[in-house]
């Protein structure tokens, strides 16, 4: 079995680009070039001194030899060989940042019946994957769960999709996320009311981001889109629907209705401002 080379972790830094390696630190690079240069200049100045040259010819000789050797040689040597220590503080921190755990969404379809849950969950124990929230929506043929998990930085979708696969998931879905995932569908629609209450027209951006979606332009609204889910339209009274679409990520009943209660609230109000007050 070939054996990776002594400097392959060093390796992994070098730009995907260009194949250059990041600077190092300044203090490791001088330690490397003089440990490097040191024995060449010793060696080369013994030689020249011993040698029966006039003095001019000495210096002259000692300065080319050793720059040429240092350019050449000694920073070459360095660079290569003391690479792994040269970056050692760069290896450390990017080791640091891929042990650190990710989050991740997840939504799978499970049967509706009992231990369906306890069964995934152990499937994603098994990856270490902490499940931080859950929300759980009827859907046809069982239920569609939705999780938000803390994975170790080695578990990518790969190893999530399998663990949902092993847990009797189907139709499962996997995508990173943040800590604004915490942040639970209920509280979002809270606060975007209390924006749409004070800018109706707001609706549109308002449900948007409240569904993370995409708003479907008004020329392409009326085209037939895939029946998959991933297009959501909700009426409004002054300006005809609106169309939201979000490519590989159907949308759940819970989030149709919460985008269909903004609706009727920027309806409402936007009815109170056209009558105006009452007297």
């Amino acid at each position: 079995m070939n054996r990776p080379p002594r400097n392959a972790p060093a390796a992994e830094l070098s730009c995907e680009v260009c194949g250059r390696m990041p600077e190092p630190h300044k203090a490791r690079l001088t330690l490397a070039n003089v440990a490097a240069m040191l024995p060449i200049e010793l060696l080369v100045h013994a030689l020249v001194v011993e040698a029966h040259l006039p003095y001019v010819a000495k210096v002259l000789v000692l300065t080319l030899t050793a720059t040429v050797l240092v350019i050449w040689v000694a920073e070459p040597s360095a660079a290569r060989v003391l690479r792994s220590w040269l970056h050692a503080p760069a290896l450390r921190h990017r080791r640091r940042l891929a042990a650190a755990p990710s989050l991740w969404r997840a939504r799978t379809l499970l049967r509706d019946q009992p231990g369906s849950l306890q069964q995934i969950t152990r499937a994603l124990a098994r990856l270490d994957a902490n499940i931080l929230g859950i929300h759980v929506h009827p859907a046809p043929g069982g239920v569609l769960d939705e999780f938000v998990l803390s994975a170790p930085g080695t578990v990518g979708e790969r190893e999530l999709l399998a663990a949902l696969s092993d847990g009797g998931g189907s139709h499962s879905h996997v995508w990173p996320t943040t800590a604004l995932a915490m942040a639970d569908g209920q509280t979002r629609a809270l606060s975007l009311a209390a924006r749409i209450a004070a800018a109706p027209d707001e609706l549109p951006l308002a449900v948007a981001e409240l569904l993370h979606a995409g708003i479907v332009p008004p020329s392409d609204a009326g085209t037939k889109g895939p029946d998959d889910g991933t297009r959501l339209k909700i009426p409004t009274a002054w300006h005809g629907p609106i169309t939201f679409t979000r490519p590989g990520e159907p949308f759940t009943p819970a989030e149709s209705a919460r985008a269909h209660r903004l609706a009727e609230l920027a309806e409402i109000l936007s009815h109170r401002r056209t009558e105006g007050p009452r007297a």
